[in-house]
């Protein structure tokens, strides 16, 4: 039985709160609620035209109970529905109909293509690629035209939202230990994280991310990020923010810790514990010095750790304060590179890429004790990767973070440059002892488990964007969502976990299932239809579910099986299979073996030597007689009327295994005379597709007699060209462009904001203060410089791009030729 209290109160204070018209509630299957079923007419057109223009969208939300949330693209508004998992039918969902409407009180400017639910429910995110809102779903609200209009605020305003700048949200997520903390990462490569309780337009901590040093980057793909995630409940992975960038880099933030965020006390005193049993007794200075600074860091910013055992008795979670090193900035641990055996070469460590195109989303997902990453391709690959070691934290000194203050001295924001350590690039390898790798700095390696390839259809006009989400039931398995419509990939191998468990298995490859297919036709030529929403849901009962909406506003529901799908087949390997042994067990048995083998062999009793002088009328001969009599009653008559019953009974039996022989056979000579009907047609088809092939086979012969035919084959270093070429215009162009844009738009906000100081400062000071000036001009040549450096960037682009257009044209030139 199945109890759901909580909804029907909930639909009860809604009810009651709101002022909207009240309507009797019906429980309909969600597929097929009025949101999903009834849109207006070419309503999906603009849904389909923005989602195509802005990749792989997603505009549902649950909030881990009984509410999903819908953004309606058409009408511009939020759909609530209260929504019954496992009712009627353990299998089933049910949603209530009408659904709340739920608007904001100020006008979105934006597209909006992802929106996104905090732990307690209580605020939503609506993101789109150039500003970014909170709709406050409770509190101080109002009624307008049958729908809750909300407190809606946008959140960073002067950095996103600004009319001149052209600096775009790669990526927004809530921290999993705050309800009020956002982290944003934009094309500028800034990490930002905002407090939705004291400011939404300065944020809290900038973190801006240098992978490497200027003027020493290979190519500009490597400065872009693309996504990141935040780590999960392990170790140090909980302080941590992973980062990935365009080329297939990721780095590693530790420790990012929001100010006033919950930790589980467990928890703090188990890392507490690592850095003085593993850090502080450690041969190495780097690694007592590392851990003493960890050690600073968490007695000040958890102050409850350093107290004594009878003060911390009773705790249960522990609040962080706002704290940051004066002297030291957070390190960019990475790239964080794969692991090597004993003989395997260092430069498979730190080989670029392996999969085609470009990175374009990432995935970490803590499965017991393995911490799993998972980067998405354009090329529809996933590259899955397993920490090989544990996330320490790690600092740089001399390098000053910049913090602001209130009037009571206590922290209320900091912004540091983070740099990435080249020295620390050393390769790790698994037969290396544990004392060379805790504590000191490295960034913890990679153990590549597999690559799984989608097989997504090739475009030619731009590479496939994937989205990917874990299951809330089942970590093991990701879901992975594109323009083809959404898989499933379960992991089947798990290091640390394996280990811990007393298993010794080989690394097993993930299995993948398609789950739902969006495209309309089985060619190659029919458009997948994009889809704009999806939400795994689950219940306490293991039953789990996988809800899809798609770019016309249609719902799919599909449950997702959980039981025995991590089991593998046991198959006994070493005792052979007997084919007379699987025959004799899969006939079934007509007539019991007892009587096939026959009555029973009875021995006869010993006569007396002159028993054949007795007569048959003496009374020995009638007791001889009738001992024979006997036997033969209890062995031979017996039988027979055991033979004679069981041919009675399974008679029937044997008549319907007849009957059905006779059915069978007369289906199979219907076959037969289908075939031999056939038999023509299947020959003049065949007679056309060699003609077929003969007229394709002169034709290739004609091909081949052009002049174009002969044409030599490109060497190894023109390959290699050739591949850089494509690789540049692909990837590196984009990058470059962005960086363009980003300058251009800094160089913008800088002239704004130095231009204001200069006049506020002009108009609180009468005088003329030569150091101001001198202040001033010094940043004026520096912007000149800024512009000049970005006028010559930009004609480089230029005239790569002219160079391309011209081999393209001299290529096919040539091949018309």
């Amino acid at each position: 039985m199945r109890f759901n209290f909580d909804i029907a109160e909930s639909t009860e204070d809604d009810s009651r709160r709101s002022l909207t018209p009240k309507e009797d509630v019906q429980w309909i299957p969600l597929q097929n609620h009025p949101v999903f079923t009834t849109t207006a007419d070419g309503g999906g057109t603009a849904a389909t035209a923005s989602a195509s223009a802005g990749g792989v969208r997603n505009l549902l939300a649950w909030d881990g109970a009984s509410r999903l949330y819908y953004w309606d693209s058409n009408q511009q508004c939020l759909h609530r529905i209260s929504i019954r998992l496992g009712e009627p039918d353990p299998t089933s969902v049910v949603a209530a109909s009408p659904s709340k409407v739920l608007r904001a009180d100020k006008e979105l400017n934006f597209v909006v293509n992802k929106i996104s639910i905090n732990r307690n429910g209580s605020a939503l995110l609506l993101a789109g690629s150039d500003d970014l809102c909170v709709m406050y779903l409770y509190g101080r609200s109002s009624t307008k035209e049958n729908a809750i209009v909300c407190r809606t605020v946008s959140i960073g305003s002067q950095v996103y939202s600004s009319d001149s700048s052209a600096i775009r949200i790669l990526q927004v997520s809530w921290h999993p230990y705050s309800d009020t903390h956002v982290g944003i990462l934009s094309s500028d490569s800034v990490f930002r994280l905002f407090d939705l309780s004291s400011a939404v337009v300065q944020p809290e901590q900038e973190y801006y991310l240098q992978p490497v040093e200027p003027g020493r980057s290979r190519n500009a793909a490597s400065i872009c990020p693309v996504d990141f995630s935040f780590g999960g409940d392990h170790l140090w992975d909980r302080f941590s923010v992973f980062v990935l960038f365009s080329d297939g880099s990721v780095y590693i933030l530790c420790p990012v810790v929001p100010f006033g965020s919950v930790y589980k006390w467990e928890s703090i005193l188990e890392i507490y514990s690592d850095a003085h049993t593993f850090g502080l007794k450690s041969a190495k200075s780097a690694a007592v010095n590392n851990s003493n600074m960890a050690i600073s860091w968490l007695e000040t910013t958890f102050p409850e750790v350093a107290q004594e055992a009878t003060d911390r008795e009773n705790l249960s979670t522990i609040k962080a304060h706002s704290h940051a090193l004066f002297d030291a900035s957070l390190a960019l641990q990475g790239p964080l590179r794969k692991v090597c055996h004993g003989g395997e070469d260092e430069d498979l460590a730190v080989r670029g890429a392996e999969c085609e195109g470009r990175a374009v989303s990432f995935l970490y997902n803590l499965v017991s004790k393995d911490s799993i990453l998972v980067t998405a391709w354009s090329g529809g690959q996933l590259q899955i990767d397993a920490l090989a070691d544990e996330i320490q934290p790690v600092w740089i000194t001399g390098s000053a973070p910049r913090l602001r203050v209130d009037s009571f001295d206590h922290i209320r924001g900091i912004a540091m440059i983070c740099e990435s350590i080249p020295a620390e690039h050393s390769i790790v390898k698994l037969d290396q002892p544990l004392d060379n790798t805790v504590w000191l700095g490295h960034p913890p390696p990679l153990l590549r488990l597999a690559i799984v390839d989608l097989a997504l259809p090739r475009k030619t006009e731009g590479s496939s964007l994937i989205t990917m989400f874990a299951d809330p039931l089942m970590p093991e398995r990701i879901y992975s969502l594109h323009e083809g419509g959404v898989d499933s990939i379960v992991l089947h191998f798990l290091p640390f976990t394996s280990q811990i468990n007393g298993k010794d298995e080989n690394i097993k490859t993930p299995s993948v299932h398609p789950v739902l297919s969006t495209c309309q036709g089985e060619t190659s030529s029919s458009s997948p239809s994009p889809l704009s929403g999806f939400a795994s849901l689950s219940d306490s009962f293991g039953y789990s579910w996988v809800v899809v909406v798609t770019s016309t506003q249609e719902c799919v529901v599909l449950e997702m099986k959980t039981w025995n799908l991590l089991l593998p087949i046991q198959i006994d390997k070493e005792k052979p299979i007997d084919m007379e042994q699987q025959k004799e067990k899969d006939t079934p048995d007509i007539i019991s073996k007892e009587l096939l083998s026959g009555p029973k062999s009875v021995l006869a009793p010993q006569a007396s030597p002159n028993l054949r002088s007795i007569s048959a009328d003496s009374i020995e001969g009638r007791s001889a007689l009738h001992q024979y009599f006997k036997l033969f009653h209890e062995n031979y008559v017996e039988y027979a009327h055991k033979v004679y019953f069981e041919l009675k009974h399974h008679g029937p039996q044997l008549k319907r295994i007849i009957d059905d022989q006779h059915a069978r056979l007369d289906e199979a000579q219907q076959k037969i005379l289908r075939v031999e009907a056939k038999q023509p047609m299947l020959d003049e088809r065949i007679d056309r597709a060699v003609q077929r092939h003969n007229s394709l086979e002169q034709r290739l012969q004609r091909l081949r007699r052009l002049p174009g035919a002969h044409k030599k084959p490109l060497s190894r270093a023109e390959r290699e060209f050739k591949s850089e070429l494509d690789q540049f215009t692909g990837v590196e162009l984009d990058a470059l462009r962005s960086s363009i844009d980003t300058l251009r738009a800094r160089l913008k906000r800088y002239t704004k904001s130095s231009k204001d100081n200069v006049m506020t400062q002009r108009r609180k000071i009468p005088g003329r203060n030569h150091a101001q000036d001198a202040q001033i001009s010094q940043l004026k040549s520096s912007l000149e410089k800024l512009s000049l450096l970005n006028s010559e960037s930009t004609k480089k682009v230029e005239l790569v791009e002219s160079a391309i257009k011209t081999m393209e044209s001299s290529k096919n030139k040539t091949i018309l030729s």
